[in-house]
């Protein structure tokens, strides 16, 4: 990671309950975005920034994905690999982990964890001007009014040649890449939620087959503009483009 994002993933905002009400309404702006696996997620929001800076020079959009577990690592003195598989297990508490627990002083319970990458990614919302991509983001940042949610979807053999052109594998090994990843972000949505994961709503679910990477951009950005997150003029070819659909 650049230092520029380093030094960004470093600041704090401090805040107690009452504080983080009134900031909520302020706070931002961030879009979440969930994907299911093959949707090509963090390429999506890479090209929505790319757009997003280029329209308005001012503002600095960033995507956050991965760099939370760095950040989260950072500040529990762990290896950010720990802390994705403490968070990504099915098991938790093993006999092993029991024996560590007693003699490492520097080990980290999942509690411990969780908190501290919940509240790594609520400040980074808090901050704005980023899209976090999958992570719990929908869940943690809802409060924040200054917020847009996106879901990603996509038929399941759209996702399957998505996997085996990205990752150059076969239809089987794809299949079962796709099995794997679903099965460890379901695992760390319950490691850090806590709750039931199968209702999350979304202001904004796309079927990532039926449109083209500029069409949902454009989708995203007109009802990101509806939602008062953008604050400079639509160009007025997206916005035709919208209406005509």
């Amino acid at each position: 990671m650049s230092n520029l994002l380093l030094s960004y993933l470093n600041k704090r905002l401090t805040e107690t309950e009452e504080v983080k009400k009134k900031a909520d309404l302020v706070a931002g702006p961030v879009i979440t975005i969930s994907r299911e696996v093959g949707c090509n997620g963090v390429k999506l929001a890479n090209l929505i920034v790319s757009k997003l800076n280029h329209e308005n020079p001012d503002t600095n959009w960033k995507v956050i994905s991965k760099e939370v577990f760095y950040q989260s690592a950072k500040e529990l003195k762990m290896h950010p690999d720990e802390v994705r598989k403490t968070l990504q297990q099915t098991e938790k508490f093993t006999f092993d982990d029991i024996l560590k627990a007693f003699s490492d002083k520097n080990f980290k319970s999942d509690i411990t964890i969780r908190k501290t990458m919940k509240r790594v990614i609520r400040q980074i919302a808090a901050d704005g001007y980023c899209i976090i991509v999958g992570r719990a983001g929908r869940e943690i940042t809802k409060s924040i009014k200054n917020s847009l949610h996106i879901r990603l979807i996509a038929p399941l053999e759209f996702r399957i040649n998505t996997i085996m052109n990205n990752n150059h594998l076969n239809r089987e090994e794809a299949i079962d890449f796709i099995e794997k990843v679903e099965k460890e972000r379901i695992n760390f949505r319950k490691a850090i939620l806590k709750g039931d994961v199968s209702n999350e709503l979304y202001d904004l679910t796309i079927n990532r087959a039926a449109f083209s990477d500029e069409e949902i951009i454009e989708l995203i950005e007109f009802v990101g503009m509806k939602k008062n997150l953008f604050h400079y003029n639509l160009p007025s070819s997206a916005t035709s483009n919208v209406n005509k659909s």
